[in-house]
């Protein structure tokens, strides 16, 4: 089956045609400029664009920076605060007329890395944590997803943990491999800590470059780097797509 995923950041809107038996893309993604400030209306007409682009009238999955409820979205990371309480499902619906279903962005990328990545087959308590912008997080229990946990948001010395160390912030400071390691290792800490993972799985754009900063992470748990990479949002938006 063919699920159109798309996915929705902070500095980009990216979608592709998915084979979500196979978990393959079956096109080139094609990637618009997130609209700023990223506003209802003019995320919804990049969604439209990317839609229209592959001459699309299948069922459509979005991954957002959001806490998402029903298609709802509660908050608002990297977004416009008038996110907050939009229908997004229903407002992309509207504008690609096809039908449409929404999901938290790092818990799309969860769910390909379980599906089709590093966490196929494993049992027990998965962590994903998406390095980016922000930082995103997506929990499974024997592969059961719990949706909402954004743990990218918890303080930590009274700073929220992904202005300390999100990709995002690396390079604003202009940080060392090393420096920056050693703050994520700070963060994977305190996320052992709150839910004892098995297993925790490190996704997002800087996950490619994982040999500069992994020598200095130092949590009890394995460690592994997703394989789905940066394809990992839309692939898992597709499979948040398929019709029930």
């Amino acid at each position: 089956m063919q699920v159109l995923g798309i996915d929705i950041g902070g500095s980009g809107i990216k979608g592709a045609p998915v084979d979500i038996e196979k978990g393959e893309m079956l096109r080139e993604r094609y990637r618009i400029p997130t609209p700023q400030p990223a506003k209802p209306k003019a995320v919804a007409k990049t969604v439209a664009e990317i839609a229209k682009y592959f001459e699309w009238e299948g069922p459509i999955g979005c991954g957002f920076p959001s806490v998402v409820q029903q298609g709802v979205t509660r908050t608002a990371a990297n977004v416009h605060t008038s996110w907050i309480g939009t229908d997004a499902a229903k407002l992309f619906s509207e504008v690609t007329g096809c039908p449409v279903n929404a999901i938290n962005d790092a818990d799309a990328a969860g769910l390909a890395e379980m599906t089709f990545g590093a966490g196929q087959n494993r049992m027990g308590v998965v962590l994903l944590v998406t390095i980016g912008t922000g930082l995103g997080t997506s929990i499974f229990t024997n592969g059961i997803l719990l949706p909402n946990t954004e743990l990218g948001h918890i303080e930590i010395d009274c700073e929220e943990a992904e202005l300390m160390a999100s990709d995002a912030i690396r390079k604003q400071e202009n940080l060392s491999w090393k420096k920056w390691g050693k703050r994520l290792d700070i963060y994977l800490d305190h996320l052992e800590k709150l839910v004892w993972p098995d297993l925790i799985i490190l996704g997002g754009g800087v996950s490619k470059k994982h040999e500069k900063f992994m020598p200095y992470l130092n949590v009890q748990a394995e460690i592994v780097i997703a394989e789905t990479f940066n394809q990992a949002g839309i692939i898992g938006a597709a499979l948040a797509g398929k019709p029930f």
